[in-house]
């Protein structure tokens, strides 16, 4: 079967057919590393990632980008409101400057990158940052003013959507239908109420912005929607297979990037699939940083729970539907994966491999991606009395799931407990069995416990034997 994605750009699964043949352009919008990647945040890049992984399980070549965001995202994805990063520093009470902002950016770009590693997600080609490519965006803004697609006013460069004739095509958005000040607020110096800012001008409510960059309108600071378009030509070139991203940058971030780009390099569509994730939410609505009730993966590390238990739980939903969190849930899922890795941890290794279940797996799979499906096949695979071909059939499905199926979990051995066993090894060797059993008895009241296996010597915990230290 065919690998099969939803389009959100026209609204239906396709079957995907990459541009190239020797290698898959894919584009994800990357953080704003203002605060911290919340756990719905996080939801995004773990079906990201079983996308990427997806690719690569069907052997594709790909050229992955993930972008990092460190300026010109105002607190409105509709060019209004304070800087992110700047209300970042005023949250943490550091001085307004430039060193700041980048101590800021560091900060929480280096968390989010610990976070991804936690949850065992694949580390992209590269991670521009938009403040790194600067230059890129004006040169793309110049052309969209020579074609005669962006103009200029006292306080910012703008672009004119009337002139593109397919704004809104991938939200469906009617402009005739759209009033003044519904999804951007009324500016006197726009000509129309959706144009949005392509380079805000350092005058005004910008005037002392902390970062700002010489360009052919006086000194400034890109908009937020021109970086993604610079940075994606820059790595993937003027046309390239997949973006990806939430189901909230539909109808404004995605948008403006599709007009950009397309007016600017007349090349259409500039992306083939327009494959979004749904929202993570809590019983009581929305995570929203600006409001801070949000849930970070710190969180639920400090209640018990491991990153592949989320990550687990994540697959239990499919990605374009939205999952209402709670512990509850979470608890049902940590619960269910830690079964899950004891009985595989029993399964003994023939070397075959289940064809039938294998092909089964990659079906839903392949089939937008169906985690859900895909998790009932593992689980009727693994209660199948008769099935041959267990283990390895589940190191290949777990290269899609990513969830360290076969991994065992590594112990802390202390060093009273490594003294006892070291000193049994030596009376061993001299055929003292009897003062080898009292240094086994004396292990084990410090709850571990020595198997001899024809490898060598073993070391688990007493209150999980399965785990074992060699």
């Amino acid at each position: 079967m065919p690998l099969k994605l939803y389009n959100t750009l026209t609204r239906k699964k396709e079957v995907f057919k990459p541009s190239k043949k020797d290698k898959i352009g894919i584009y994800g919008c990357g953080p704003t590393v203002y605060w911290y990647q919340h756990i719905g945040n996080m939801r995004r890049y773990i079906f990201e990632d079983i996308l990427i992984r997806t690719l690569l399980f069907n052997q594709y070549k790909i050229k992955h980008i993930i972008n990092i965001t460190d300026v010109g995202h105002l607190t409105s994805d509709a060019d209004e409101g304070e800087d992110k990063m700047v209300k970042a520093i005023k949250r943490e009470g550091l001085p307004l400057t430039k060193d700041s902002m980048l101590k800021i950016a560091k900060k929480y770009e280096k968390v989010f990158k610990e976070d991804l590693e936690k949850l065992n997600i694949l580390k992209p080609d590269a991670w521009p940052h938009a403040t790194e490519y600067v230059k890129e965006m004006i040169e793309l803004i110049k052309i969209m003013e020579k074609k005669g697609f962006a103009y200029e006013t006292k306080s910012a460069v703008y672009f004119d959507v009337s002139k593109f004739k397919d704004y809104g095509k991938l939200a469906r958005l009617k402009l005739e239908g759209l009033k003044a000040g519904a999804r951007v607020k009324i500016d006197e110096e726009k000509r129309n109420p959706q144009d949005f800012v392509l380079w805000f001008k350092r005058i005004g409510k910008h005037a002392n912005h902390l970062m700002q960059w010489d360009s052919p309108w006086g000194k400034g600071f890109p908009g937020w929607h021109i970086e993604c378009s610079a940075m994606s030509i820059k790595y993937l070139g003027e046309q390239f297979d997949i973006h990806t991203g939430g189901i909230d940058h539909i109808s404004v971030h995605h948008t403006n990037e599709i007009a950009q780009t397309e007016s600017a390099t007349e090349k259409s569509p500039w992306v083939k699939f327009w494959v979004h994730s749904n929202h993570l939410t809590l019983k009581e609505g929305k995570m929203s940083k600006s409001g801070e009730n949000i849930l970070i993966l710190s969180d639920l590390e400090k209640k018990g729970f491991t990153p592949m238990e989320f990550r687990y739980l994540c697959f239990g939903t499919h990605y374009r539907k939205k999952l209402v969190f709670d512990m509850k849930k979470m608890e049902a899922s940590q619960q269910t994966y830690q079964r899950l890795k004891n009985i595989i941890s029993e399964i003994k290794d023939d070397k075959e491999i289940n064809k039938k279940y294998l092909k089964e797996f990659e079906r839903v799979m392949d089939d937008d991606l169906n985690t859900p499906q895909a998790l009932q096949v593992l689980w009727k695979l693994i209660r199948d009395d008769k099935a041959k071909g267990k283990l390895q059939t589940i190191k290949k499905m777990d290269r899609i799931f990513g969830l360290k199926l076969l991994e065992k979990k590594k112990i802390k051995i202390p060093k009273e407990v490594q003294k006892l066993v070291d000193e049994r090894e030596k009376v061993r060797k001299d055929r003292d069995w009897k003062k080898a059993d009292d240094l086994r008895d004396k292990i084990r009241k410090l709850g571990f416990i020595v198997e001899d296996t024809g490898k060598g010597i073993k070391i688990g915990e007493i209150n999980n034997e399965k785990t074992m230290s060699q």
